[in-house]
């Protein structure tokens, strides 16, 4: 195993500038393929670490180089670095400054961990038998940022054999660090189911083809997919967020728009998933003599780590964070599209807990009042660079 007892050490000597850096992303969020300002940050401190670097990569991301001694393998280690669109409701001096955009994810955070494990592996290529790939990605949330970046040669020159991401997990425990072999994360997409009737006055419904009526059946239909057609011991979730028809009370409309997402951890389950809403959409809606048409926007699929690399990464916890940290990760329904990257190469996602118990609540991801424990900062830089080393130098 390689030497990682002086990672924490050395990465609490740099906490300021990982806390400046992570304050100073979340201050001034940017959306997906927006984050230009961030991505210059990143440069500015691969530049400042003497780490090359190629720019412009998926758009707005970033990949750097760091090369060891020695000739081997080539591992890859994971940030994203876009907001959300949601208007920050915490007091902290550094919220954000930019209207209804926030860091309510972590985003911020894996950033400024991974540029903190930058510096990390860059004083340590002596102890490299390969190379260290730093992704900076942009896109995460729905983008697909890691699908163009692998389009532009993420995973090639040099040919990358694992790779690792980790993710603040605002549901565990400060200090905690936790992985799985297997899914880790839900397969999700996005869709929009669009239903097209007949419009006319609400005086006169027997002239109409009521496409309200007809979205309300095939929402009520969708709820018996996961009640009635998949197995309770599987982790299935099928959920409408919106449904938008009509302008007036007394006008029935020509069309109804619906959003929704599916998540599943199981990738054939997943696809049947999918399949299954647009059979139940298009047969009811032509049995009331009307028109579906579903429409997927953003499709990821599951997470699933590799039980090698997996226990690795336990291997690494342990040796960071201390053994009664290091603990078995529950399966979650989040979306990560890290999943693209797993499909093609063997690695893991790795979550570190950012829940200050003296909170007493859970400040959950993709919400106005997300927080962190800021002070998990260093172990989460330390476990980025353990899990390079570990891999490049195990004996």
């Amino acid at each position: 195993m390689a030497e990682l007892t002086g990672l924490l050490h050395d990465a609490s000597a740099i906490e300021d500038q990982i806390r400046s850096d992570r304050r100073a992303i979340h201050s001034r969020p940017e959306l997906m393929y927006e984050e230009r300002h961030t991505a210059e940050l990143v440069k500015k401190r691969l530049t400042a670490l003497d780490i090359p670097f190629q720019s412009e990569i998926g758009e707005t991301g970033v990949i750097g180089l760091i090369e060891g001694v020695r000739p081997g393998p080539t591992v890859l280690l994971r940030a994203d670095m876009d907001a959300l669109p949601i208007e920050e409701e915490s007091e902290h001096s550094f919220r954000s400054q930019v209207p209804a955009k926030m860091h309510a994810c972590g985003h911020d955070a894996h950033t400024a961990m991974l540029l903190g494990a930058a510096h990390l592996l860059g004083a340590r290529r002596a102890q490299l038998a390969g190379t260290v790939k730093l992704m900076f990605q942009p896109a995460e949330e729905g983008g697909g940022g890691a699908v163009r970046m692998i389009e532009q040669g993420l995973l090639e020159e040099p040919r990358v054999d694992a790779a690792f991401m980790l993710h603040v997990a605002p549901w565990l425990d400060s200090g905690v660090v936790a992985t799985r072999p297997g899914p880790i994360a839900a397969g999700a997409d996005s869709w929009t189911l669009t239903v097209e009737g007949k419009g006319g006055h609400g005086m006169s419904p027997e002239l109409t083809v009521d496409p309200v009526v007809v979205a309300a059946y095939i929402i009520t239909a969708l709820q018996t997919v996961v009640s009635r057609e998949c197995s309770p011991h599987q982790s299935t979730v099928l959920t409408v967020g919106s449904i938008v028809a009509g302008s007036a009370h007394n006008i029935i409309p020509d069309r109804a728009i619906a959003l929704g997402t599916i998540r599943a951890h199981d990738p054939a389950l997943f696809q049947q998933m999918e399949a299954r809403l647009v059979e139940i959409a298009e047969g009811v809606a032509r049995s009331l003599r009307a028109e579906a048409k579903v429409d997927f926007l953003m499709r990821y699929p599951p997470v699933v780590n590799d039980p090698a690399m997996s226990e690795m990464a336990m291997r690494v916890a342990a040796a960071v964070a201390g053994p009664a940290n290091a603990l078995g990760a529950e399966v979650v329904n989040a979306g990560d599209d890290f999943a693209f990257v797993l499909e093609r190469v063997p690695g893991a996602l790795v979550t570190v807990g950012v829940r200050d118990p003296s909170w007493g609540e859970t400040r959950g991801a993709h919400t106005p009042r997300f927080d962190m424990d800021e002070t998990v900062l260093p172990l989460g830089t330390a476990v980025y660079a353990g899990l390079a080393l570990e891999y490049l130098d195990p004996a």
